[in-house]
């Protein structure tokens, strides 16, 4: 699945692990992105749509 959203492009983000040690190890957080199928100018067309704008595509539905 990917890790962008096809409406607001929202991606990952990047940042730290910190054990108690503080020791740092790179990691990345992925945005809740999921795959739906949208009606788009009279047919179904599959997008990968974080939640956020799955719920603004409901509240307009």
């Amino acid at each position: 699945m990917a890790g962008r959203c096809d409406i607001c492009g929202k991606g990952p983000q990047f940042g730290n692990n910190v054990s108690f040690s503080q020791r740092h190890t790179r990691r990345r957080w992925m945005p809740n992105v999921q795959q739906v199928t949208i009606r788009r100018g009279g047919r179904a067309v599959r997008v990968n749509v974080c939640t956020r704008c799955l719920r603004t595509l409901n509240k307009s539905a």
